[in-house]
């Protein structure tokens, strides 16, 4: 036991968003996390929609298992899966704007299913299937994921335990220094420590941060940068982000399509970092299939809860 000495970061407490889920796994990403969730299920063969990033796919290759791919059509439906009863689905919750019944319909036709709800934090778990969230990509943490389903626990206490101090400092340069130069410098480190990891244990800082933090505001702001967003940028964008959209759901961003190659380069250059997704498609696949234009053409728009109604009629201007 420690006793006195210098005092650390304090944060609440008691607020982790699946605190108190049972069966429940706590890891270090994404991808490992999808990777867990397919040993859970006892499926050495996981089918993975093309339009998908490719750190899951690498990753499970390297853990040995085998992947399948299949086909989304402009409804976001999946087109070509033929699984046998021992292989495992994936299927992902884009942009996190698919309802929980959206996803629980898509799941009631396959045997082994994972959800894939990286970019749908506060999704509730479909029932029967396996469900995995990354925390990072909502909460400002140095990495983190859940696995809930039943049996999800099981496994873990064969995975060490993940440190992600050494890499978090860009979360506190961010604050000073905002987020490029030396941040982005530090933040790169810190992915590339990610890149490198086996399957882990959540970091006890992760957690720590996720326990003292205030999810009910992330998700009334979320959503209400969600609906201006396709208030300003719904007669544009060449998709229906509400297609499946519910009171429930809390988006990870607003997923704007418009034609035009030169705007992703117009944005960057007024500080709107983010660019496209999942360039890789375009160089490995046929340029006429959906997910080759959604991966040329589609531009995440900022809506997180640091912003508001300037920024995004600030964005609307430029675009």
């Amino acid at each position: 036991m420690e006793i006195g000495s210098f005092l650390e970061l304090q944060l609440p407490k008691g607020r982790e968003y699946y605190g108190q889920s049972k069966n429940v796994a706590r890891l270090n990403s994404g991808r490992a996390a999808i990777y867990h969730a397919s040993r859970v299920l006892g499926c050495d063969t996981v089918w993975v929609p093309v339009y998908q990033c490719e750190t899951v796919r690498d990753f499970l290759l390297k853990k040995g298992v085998t992947v399948k791919y299949y086909h989304i059509d402009p409804e976001f439906n999946p087109t070509d899966i033929s699984a046998n009863d021992d292989e495992a689905i994936l299927l992902v919750n884009y942009y996190g704007v698919m309802s929980h019944s959206r996803m629980a319909s898509l799941a009631a036709g396959y045997k082994n299913v994972i959800i894939d709800n990286s970019q749908a934090f506060f999704c509730k778990p479909v029932e029967g299937a396996m469900n995995v969230y990354s925390a990072r990509k909502f909460i400002g943490v140095p990495d983190g994921a859940y696995v809930l389903g039943e049996g999800a626990e099981r496994f873990c206490e064969e995975y060490e335990k993940c440190h992600s101090s050494d890499t978090a400092a860009f979360l506190l340069m961010r604050v000073e220094y905002g987020c490029e130069g030396k941040t982005y410098e530090a933040r790169s480190i810190n992915e590339n420590r990610i890149d490198s990891e086996d399957i882990m244990q959540m970091s006890a800082l992760t957690r720590y941060i996720l326990d003292g933090t205030d999810c009910e505001e992330i998700k009334r702001k979320r959503r209400e940068n969600f609906r201006l967003a396709h208030a300003l940028f719904g007669d544009v964008n060449r998709i229906d982000p509400t297609r499946y959209l519910d009171g429930d759901c809390v988006p990870m961003v607003y997923p704007l399509v418009v034609e035009d190659d030169s705007l992703l380069h117009r944005l960057l250059e007024h500080k709107h970092f983010q660019g496209h997704w999942w360039s890789y498609i375009l160089e490995e696949n046929d340029g006429d299939l959906f997910e080759c234009y959604l991966s040329r053409y589609i531009i995440p728009i900022t809506i997180d809860q640091r912003y508001g109604k300037a920024e995004l009629e600030f964005l609307r201007g430029l675009i």
